[in-house]
């Protein structure tokens, strides 16, 4: 499968069979770095690595795997002009000159879209607002390694379901065939217009979107239990207070592993205030009262815990896609 030039800004620009092109060819990269065997196919290109959001696994993952494929990377962070002095569709032509694909992680979906249309060059997502593409594919990766299979497993995401990992989740499980559940109060359910558009896919695809409130139905028979942080970094307390307010119900502990099938994983695409022993952590602790946010140390801790899999096959996964879209050699 040619995928040459095709800019990966969200996965609703791919079919199912592109995605597990996609899959397939990182399981074979893994493989391969397992055995030391050099891929280096795209020695002497150059991609540049926008980050308006910091990121420990985004960066790595990319800058790993650009090393692994024969690619340099230049980090452009705080010392970028980008939407600052420069308008993005100049800071997209000038860097479209110089390196052969762009990776943003930022804020609007817009913006890496206006990179894409002016740049040139081949443009990646590593986080938008809106959708975090190559989250999924690490994501899927992790589940078919576990149950050897996508199709009919059911996956259920507790929390804020209104942006990049719940709309995100919408779409790769409705192409793929599995069966989520988006398990929030009515109020952090996503949108409607998207839902209806992803479930156009979950036809095709055998696949369903069912939106709980409730934990219990919600959870009931569930291979996959999934969560993320309630917060972003940055956002007023009187954010995080109606949040932890809203959601304190929704947390992944225990019990609600209990209500699960007894082979059920735990996925969170980190990081997670599961112990609250960092700085932030702290502070979270003495403002509201928490020993852990969205998963308790106990789940995230488990033997059915699996996101440090989930954190090992972004930088596989994002081989791939740079791999492929740069032009793949194999």
């Amino acid at each position: 499968m040619d995928l040459t030039g095709r800019n990966f800004l969200t996965l609703k620009d791919f079919s199912a069979e592109e995605i597990l092109y996609l899959l397939d060819l990182a399981a074979d990269l893994k493989a391969k770095k397992a055995k030391q065997i050099p891929v280096d196919i795209h020695r002497g290109k150059n991609i540049a690595l926008i980050f308006e959001k910091t990121s420990t696994r985004t960066r790595c993952a990319f800058e790993v795997a650009a090393h692994d494929l024969g690619i340099c990377t230049t980090y452009l962070a705080e010392g970028s002009q980008i939407g600052k002095k420069e308008s993005i569709a100049d800071t997209a032509r000038v860097l479209g000159r110089m390196f052969d694909g762009i990776e943003y992680r930022g804020y609007q979906q817009s913006l890496v879209e206006d990179l894409a249309k002016y740049s040139g060059v081949v443009v990646w997502n590593g986080l938008t607002n809106e959708y975090h593409p190559t989250q999924m594919l690490a994501d899927m990766l992790t589940i078919r390694e576990h149950f050897g299979k996508l199709k009919g497993l059911k996956l259920v995401y507790y929390g804020d379901a209104r942006y990049n990992i719940g709309n995100s989740l919408c779409i790769v499980c409705s192409k793929l065939g599995l069966n989520l559940t988006l398990c929030a109060p009515e109020k952090y359910f996503p949108d409607s217009k998207l839902v209806q558009e992803c479930n156009l896919w979950a036809k095709e695809s055998g696949a369903s979107i069912t939106l709980e409130s409730d934990i219990k139905k919600a959870t009931k028979d569930a291979d996959i239990l999934y969560t993320d942080v309630w917060v972003s970094m940055g956002e007023p307390d009187e954010v995080w207070a109606e949040r932890i307010a809203d959601l304190k119900d929704y947390q992944v502990n225990m019990d609600v592993l209990k209500m699960a099938k007894a082979s059920a994983i735990f996925m969170h695409d980190l990081p997670s205030f599961h112990d609250l022993n960092t700085k932030i952590g702290k502070e979270i602790h003495e403002k509201f009262g928490l020993d852990a946010m969205e998963v308790t140390d106990e789940v995230f801790e488990s033997k059915q815990s699996v996101v440090f899999d989930e954190a090992e096959n972004r930088m596989h996964t994002i081989k791939a896609v740079i791999a492929a879209t740069l032009g793949n050699n194999f």
